[in-house]
């Protein structure tokens, strides 16, 4: 039997444009700026506001020749028929100019200061490139080469390399030992340890290739290998048969080796900072601003928005299409004003909540959560996290990370409230002023706090030591 029946329900839907706004508000400002580059080619409506400026100025001077010429067209006379004073006023002084001995001088155009001028750069070589060349001049075979190019794409930012050799053998159809001859050409290229699979193999080809040799190095790392790797200096002596001092030697040699030897090869852009926020002091008074000053500016064609209006020459899939790249470009042109302005609002409250930080230095950080500041600007906690996530803000203290103002509370012995960071900081100071011959131990570590009125168990030590990738105690320890 056929139902009929009704069901209220209550659902949340984000539509197109909160969509939008949440995906550029997660976005820093070089990946916006690409964001809104990418938009421009794909939207013909969208269109930048320096491009209209350029096209005025550009008709303007059009105009200003035109009208120039016809000037020049009327004032056009035969010269016989110009009186003889004219003419010798008019008569060129060719021997004042070819006489003339003052230097000649390229100048700038006066609208464009010579620090603003961009001279070109050289385009960065990078590791795949230089490792490519170098492929290219080694003694291979053509079937070497392919394997050998295989190889190089299989090794990751920090030069290791990430696939095993039997699936390179099986896809190339040819022996694992082929491969793995292949594999030693390019570990020897430079930088020297490149394509490794582990850390001791990387130390040891380094080792290997060095001269001179240094056999009983190369013998620490292939005999014992795991008490170097966690400091066990006596068990190290006493089954190579040498003095702790013949060892803290060996350490000092292998210390001065590369265990990424990839990473000095990554690209100076990419490890470029660009702040999206810059704080400044101007006596007491805290000023935030957005940094971007080099961001495009849109605006919607006015030829397209016209069309529109025409519907005698225009049909009506046109329209349509018109209409919906035109709702678009409202949306993103919106979203990035709303963007703009909740950035500022976050910004602004933080300041607010950590003005002392912001005056006097990172020891003033004060326990912050993201719930102070969704609540005072009345946003949710969720649309904090997308604001504060991968943005730094520019300060007279230097660079940071937005989500860096945020932090647990702690409690001190006299009652106050103090930043999980600070604790961290604290750590870091008491392991950078111990004896490196006898480290201190996360207990010992904690008894020093308490001291300092900091009430912080053994095991919170162990978290904040981890978080801030120090060791423990008997990796710290140096002969």
């Amino acid at each position: 039997m056929i139902q009929i029946s009704q069901r209220l329900s209550l659902q949340q839907k984000q539509s197109p444009q909160q969509v939008l706004l949440s995906t550029l508000l997660q976005l820093p400002v070089l990946r916006l700026e690409q964001r809104i580059k990418q938009e421009l080619e794909l939207n013909p409506l969208l269109e930048l506001e320096e491009e209209i400026v350029m096209e005025e100025e550009q008709e303007l001077d059009e105009k200003e020749e035109k009208e120039e010429e016809e000037d020049e067209e009327e004032d056009a006379v035969d010269p016989a028929e110009k009186e003889p004073e004219l003419q010798e006023k008019e008569e060129i002084d060719w021997d004042t100019i070819l006489n003339d001995d003052d230097n000649y001088e390229i100048k700038l155009p006066r609208e464009q200061p010579e620090e603003d001028i961009e001279h070109p750069e050289p385009a960065p070589v990078t590791l795949m490139d230089h490792l490519l060349e170098q492929l290219r001049l080694a003694p291979l075979s053509p079937s070497d080469m392919q394997i050998g190019e295989y190889l190089l794409w299989c090794i990751d930012d920090v030069g290791y390399l990430t696939c095993d050799l039997e699936s390179v053998a099986e896809q190339f159809n040819v022996g694992v030992e082929d491969v793995e001859r292949v594999l030693k050409v390019i570990q020897r290229f430079d930088p020297v340890g490149i394509g490794a699979r582990n850390l001791r193999e990387c130390l040891l080809i380094q080792l290997e290739e060095k001269t001179p040799r240094d056999e009983m190095a190369i013998r620490m790392l292939e005999e014992c290998y795991e008490d170097f790797s966690n400091k066990r200096f006596e068990k190290i002596a006493k089954k190579l048969d040498l003095s702790l001092e013949q060892v803290k030697r060996i350490m000092d040699s292998v210390a001065k080796l590369n265990p990424k030897p990839g990473e000095r090869n990554v690209a100076e852009a990419e490890n470029i900072i660009v702040p999206d926020v810059v704080v400044e002091n101007d006596d007491g008074k805290l000023e935030v601003t957005l940094n971007d000053w080099n961001m495009p500016r849109l605006r919607i064609n006015e030829s397209y928005k016209q069309l529109l209006k025409e519907k005698d020459r225009v049909n009506k899939e046109t329209r349509d299409y018109i209409r919906q790249r035109l709702e678009s470009a409202r949306w993103l042109i919106n979203s990035i004003y709303q963007r703009r302005s909740t950035i500022l609002r976050v910004m602004e409250s933080i300041v607010k909540h950590q003005r002392e930080f912001f005056e006097k230095g990172k020891e003033y950080l004060r326990p912050m959560i993201l719930k102070d500041i969704a609540d005072d600007v009345s946003l949710d906690i969720s649309t904090v996290s997308r604001v504060t996530s991968g943005k730094y803000v520019q300060t007279e203290f230097g660079i940071f990370e937005l989500k860096y103002f945020f932090s647990e509370r702690m409690e001190t012995a006299d009652g106050d409230e103090v930043s999980n960071k600070l604790i961290k900081e604290k750590i870091r100071e008491i392991i950078g002023r111990e004896d490196p011959r006898n480290p201190f131990n996360d207990e010992e570590i904690s008894d020093m706090l308490r001291k300092d009125g900091f009430i912080v168990a053994r095991r919170t030590v162990a978290k904040y030591r981890e978080q801030s990738m120090i060791p423990v105690a008997r990796l710290r320890r140096k002969i």
